[in-house]
């Protein structure tokens, strides 16, 4: 039995999907299940039990002996959102009692921290542990997974295997509910879609002409296979970076999406929000030595051919993987 939690969300179902299409059916996912616009990501899906996240902790006190791992993916995500009382009882104290519970009960544990622990990336992007204390987050989303991340490693009493995975620009199917926080993919389609065009930011540094803010994009498709690889090697606990390694421009990314609507380009660049600009990230890339120094020898998506598979087999179609 595995537990995903936050499984009615984007990476939750899409590796509840993945598992399925490995054979593994016997799957407790966690969430709330109250949201209707979330349903469609999960009601397809094989799975041995819905358990709501308010209920999880007395359902793992009465079932933890039939657990095999637990797939932490359930948190605040939004980056616009300041009120710290909200990622305090989600993000953080949340995580500790998921993390105490799997190391009382022996269950190995996977979760989700964030490459926005980065903050802009003065401190490099190595998810090497001794710079965690020194990073500083650009908003309260990030503060809250790099504060969990901090706790973590000061543990004495931990899971005997558990990672911390920071995500990079994760984009791909099952992102519908999330708004104003899905992916540039998912917003660069739906714009050409309706206006025929797309807008970007235009850049407000001098060491970037517009367009060519770069970000390390990766395909969801690849944060499942690096999940299922943790799960299944067990070993040499830590954080790890779910990223590409290889940083892409806005431009690159943009174009990908209008020759996989086949529509011509037709791009225009407006001006930062100046509530934001400060804010504003202009470069990431993930360093993805640690993981493939672990055993991960798959090669990841190019930014091509994850935008055309997205695209083409699921915005087009309006389906759910």
């Amino acid at each position: 039995m595995i537990v995903i939690t936050g499984a009615a969300g984007f990476i939750g179902s899409y590796f509840a999907g993945y598992l399925n299409q490995k054979g593994f059916n016997d799957l407790v996912l966690v969430d709330d299940f109250t949201q209707n616009r979330k349903a469609a990501n999960y009601e397809s899906k094989k799975y041995s039990a819905l358990v709501d996240r308010n209920q999880f902790f007395d359902w793992l006190k009465n079932n933890h002996r039939f657990v095999q791992f637990v797939v932490h993916l359930g948190a605040r995500t939004d980056t616009t959102e300041f009120d710290r009382n909200i990622f305090d009882r989600l993000n953080i104290n949340y995580s500790k009692q998921i993390w105490n519970f799997c190391a009382e009960y022996g269950l190995p544990l996977i979760y989700a921290s964030s490459a926005a622990t980065y903050g802009n990336g003065e401190m490099g992007y190595n998810d090497d542990h001794d710079i965690v204390e020194k990073l500083k987050p650009l908003n309260p989303y990030g503060e809250s997974k790099n504060e969990f991340d901090k706790w973590a490693l000061k543990q004495e009493n931990q899971p005997f295997f558990w990672a911390g995975l920071k995500f990079f620009n994760v984009y791909g199917p099952n992102e519908y509910h999330k708004g104003r926080m899905a992916s540039v993919v998912f917003h660069a389609f739906h714009q050409i879609r309706q206006t025929g065009k797309m807008k970007l930011f235009r850049s407000h540094h001098p060491d970037y002409r517009d367009g060519e803010q770069k970000r390390d994009f990766i395909y969801v498709k690849d944060v499942a296979s690096v999940i299922f690889f943790l799960m299944n090697s067990r070993k040499n606990s830590g954080l790890y970076n779910v990223g590409t390694g290889h940083a892409r421009t806005f431009l690159d990314l943009v174009r990908s999406t209008f020759s996989a609507m086949n529509v011509p380009e037709n791009i225009e660049f407006i001006d930062t929000p100046e509530d934001i600009r400060d804010k504003y990230q202009y470069f990431t890339q993930a360093n993805m030595s640690k993981l493939i120094a672990n055993g991960y020898n798959q090669t990841f998506t190019s930014l091509e051919d994850g935008i055309r598979e997205y695209v083409g087999e699921f915005l087009m179609k309006n389906k759910y993987f």
